[in-house]
């Protein structure tokens, strides 16, 4: 959905180099593990609450990535390197 992919776009761009194993693979299981794409939208935004087994760091950083504290434009998706 449009709105995810803007949002794990802009978030992995930001911060995916410097992640740490441990938080590459959180990452990886919050993408692959909902069967529902709404879900993490919801549980980013603070929507719905977040169930435990994705409440990490990485959650937390995409929870305040999705706050957009720094009001940055978000039209689009980075471009591919």
């Amino acid at each position: 959905m449009l709105e995810n992919d803007l949002l794990l776009s802009t978030f992995v761009a930001k911060y995916l180099e410097s992640f740490s194993l441990e938080q590459i693979e959180d990452y990886d299981k919050l993408i692959n593990g909902p069967s529902n794409d709404w879900d993490i939208y919801y549980w980013a935004s603070d929507i719905k609450p977040v169930p435990e087994e994705y409440d990490h760091e990485v959650m937390k950083m995409l929870r305040l990535h999705c706050k957009n504290l720094n009001k940055e434009s978000r039209i689009r998706q980075p471009d591919l390197n």
